[in-house]
């Protein structure tokens, strides 16, 4: 892309985003710009300017105005400024953004303000209204996997770790997850399967979590079935284990609705698939067998789990 060179004189930053503590949006506005806005904060915090915005009245020109010249804006500079920051509030607003970032800023030897650089991160819950905006998305810069996740209405997030999870409900997902922490465990993945997850959806997500093969050594699933029925998931674990012939340990959690049907789907598949009630335990035994597979892998051995029990 082809576009004019600016010479600057000073930079700012400038961006809005929400704010927990307020509940709303919040205008963050710096002298310092063209840097790591974070820096500024350790090192000069005076040097910051933080403005709640009133979703109720929104920005005024007044409260534009005060921001431009707590930036250092002055002049002819400042009411530019002013114009723009109610602009780009408008804009933040109407696009359902959660964070817009001007970063820098400038002002250029003539006086007159340009957005130098722009960030702008969208609502993915507010796709809906946003047909426009998000039909330019480039998922090219996205995980294949996500994306393939995205597909099949399941909420997946890759990680860094070696055990894979598949879990109902995303507060349940998190706390599988820091329990395989505490017990010395690295989660490979966030998975959520929801509330009404069908048997292909289940094995589509176990797909998912070992289209790595070199890197996912176990998988802990921890279901607590209340719409979630135990016995479906049961039936995509064994659907699953089956057609991707999956050689590496999985512990499987369940708790809830048909809970009784799905360990006896379990019990009768004569696969590898190791029941467990409690939630430690299991994943006290997910992470030991990781450190099995890990350990084989490493010394070029193969360890399988598909026997029968």
């Amino acid at each position: 892309m082809v576009c004019k060179r600016l010479f600057t004189r000073r930079e700012y930053y400038f961006s809005i985003m929400l704010d927990r503590n307020t509940n709303g949006p919040i205008i963050i506005g710096s002298s310092r710009g063209g840097v790591n806005i974070e820096e500024v904060a350790a090192t000069e915090p005076e040097a910051i300017v933080k403005v709640p915005i009133d979703m109720s009245t929104g920005i005024t020109p007044q409260i534009a105005s005060d921001i431009a010249a707590k930036m250092g804006f002055k002049g002819d500079s400042a009411k530019q400024a002013s114009d723009m920051i109610a602009k780009l509030y408008n804009l933040f607003r109407k696009s359902d953004a959660t964070l817009l970032e001007i970063n820098p800023m400038a002002e250029d030897v003539n006086g007159d303000v340009y957005c130098m650089d722009c960030k702008l991160l969208l609502d993915s819950n507010a796709e809906f209204r946003q047909k426009d905006l998000f039909a330019m998305k480039d998922t090219k810069q996205e995980d294949p996997l996500e994306i393939r996740a995205a597909a099949a209405n399941l909420n997946y997030i890759r990680l860094d770790g070696n055990i894979g999870c598949l879990v109902n409900g995303a507060g349940l997902a998190m706390a599988t997850m820091d329990i395989i922490k505490l017990h010395g465990g690295d989660p490979a993945n966030f998975l959520d399967v929801g509330g009404g997850a069908t048997v292909e959806q289940v094995t589509e997500a176990f797909k998912i979590i070992t289209a790595d093969k070199k890197k996912v050594n176990a998988i802990l699933v921890n279901i607590f079935g209340g719409i979630m029925r135990c016995d479906v998931i049961a039936q995509g674990i064994i659907k699953a284990a089956k057609e991707l012939d999956l050689k590496i340990p999985i512990v499987v959690r369940l708790q809830g609705t048909k809970v009784d049907d799905a360990k006896a789907l379990i019990a009768n598949s004569q696969l590898r698939i190791l029941p467990c009630d409690n939630l430690d335990e299991a994943a006290k035994m997910v992470v030991k067998l990781s450190d099995i597979v890990n350990l084989a892998r490493a010394a070029q051995i193969d360890v399988k789990f598909e026997l029968s029990i």
